[in-house]
């Protein structure tokens, strides 16, 4: 049983390694829209994009998912990248394009517009009483469970040569895997993998700082031509969300946080991420840069105001700290923000309060502050003091 809607044609794509229930039941709610076609990501686009191997080859995924009843038929796409059912698409022509909140790029939603495609954004929603599933959550229980980070405000301070014209606060945020975020994105996945290589599977039982120390030393071994800022580090390493202060070092002089439930609660409900594409290889963020006593004021006083809207939860004030932080970051390193990333963030301006890139900026993942849901949006869970030592 494909569909009860023949004349409509619906495609998916996806990697749907560890097929699981939560999959079945994508495909059923695809299924309502018509004949559904699965392009699947092929083993060598999917280790480009998220940094490791399937568990399943593509051609076991394959048999797998053209096995599903709901399924009228199955590819590997012949494509790389986030894009990489290009042809395919063009080829079947579907009616349809359907897609999970964490599948949603502006990328996806302009190639629908060009080609006359419907873009349909579905909530994960188990079957009856079956648990919620995804293949993160198989694979964390299983495999690695390790934090990501977020930076909200200050990024770039933690670099000496930033610094050094004038000292303050980066802030990050813990994040739970509850998906698995893309490589060269922003959410410090190159500092996750290094952390792999101690523990593969879960942080250890030991004070949160002194494991961020180690990580830090242990990504950053002796005559490193690039240090990696030690915010990445404290952001997997340290729960809730901390502030730490830099004055012209790489590791800073003082380290604050906040716990609170209601601040986390607060925040989670008013922080959302969009996909836009990987980092290119080899991009340069320090070709061009403005870094003066000026534009590195601007960058600390933002993060200063972010952390007591925090304090105090003012979604308003936040807003304006978050994206004055944003701009001072865009101030010093130009090469953060091109023309395909500017044109992603105009489309929010009105659903959102606030918008800065993750990470170093070159595209990765979009972060919004909203007072509300937006729309094809990720929600985030910040990790808990409480699921630490």
């Amino acid at each position: 049983m494909s569909s009860t809607n023949n004349s409509k044609k619906v495609f998916v794509s996806g990697c749907f390694d560890m097929l699981h229930s939560g999959h079945v039941a994508f495909f059923k709610e695809a299924a309502k829209y018509g004949d559904v076609y699965v392009g699947l990501g092929s083993d060598s686009t999917i280790a480009e994009l998220k940094g490791r191997q399937t568990i399943n080859s593509e051609e076991e995924r394959l048999y797998m998912v053209k096995s599903i009843r709901y399924v009228k038929d199955a590819f590997i796409n012949s494509g790389t990248g986030l894009i990489d059912f290009k042809k395919e698409i063009e080829k079947l022509q579907p009616d349809y394009f359907v897609v999970n909140e964490d599948g949603f790029s502006p990328t996806k939603q302009q190639l629908c517009n060009n080609q006359g495609i419907e873009l349909k954004v579905l909530e994960r929603i188990p079957e009856g009483d079956l648990p919620p599933r995804s293949t993160t959550d198989i694979r964390i229980s299983n495999i690695c469970n390790l934090p990501y980070r977020i930076d909200l405000a200050g990024t770039w301070i933690d670099q000496p040569f930033v610094s050094k014209y004038y000292p303050g606060w980066a802030i990050t945020l813990s994040l739970e895997p509850i998906i698995e975020y893309m490589e060269r994105c922003g959410m410090s996945t190159s500092t996750r993998n290094a952390a792999k290589k101690i523990w593969p599977v879960h942080l250890p039982l030991r004070k949160p700082r002194e494991i961020a120390e180690i990580l830090f030393k242990f990504e950053n071994e002796p005559g490193a031509e690039m240090i990696s800022g030690a915010q990445d580090a404290i952001g997997i390493a340290m729960p809730g969300i901390n502030r730490h202060y830099y004055s012209g070092d790489y590791w800073p002089s003082k380290i604050e946080s906040l716990h609170d439930p209601d601040i986390l609660n607060w925040l989670e409900d008013h922080l959302f991420l969009v996909l836009l594409w990987p980092r290119p290889n080899g991009l340069d963020l320090l070709k061009d840069t403005r870094i003066n006593p000026e534009n590195v004021k601007l960058l600390a006083d933002a993060a200063e105001n972010c952390w007591q809207a925090l304090r105090e939860k003012d979604l308003d004030r936040f807003s304006a700290a978050f994206l004055d932080s944003f701009h001072a970051q865009t101030r010093m390193f130009p090469a953060m923000l091109n023309p395909e990333i500017e044109e992603a963030i105009e489309k929010y301006k009105d659903q959102a309060k606030a918008w800065k890139l993750a990470g170093a900026g070159g595209g990765g993942y979009l972060i919004l502050v909203s007072d509300k849901p937006i729309h094809g949006a990720m929600r985030i869970k910040i990790r808990r003091k409480e699921l630490s030592l």
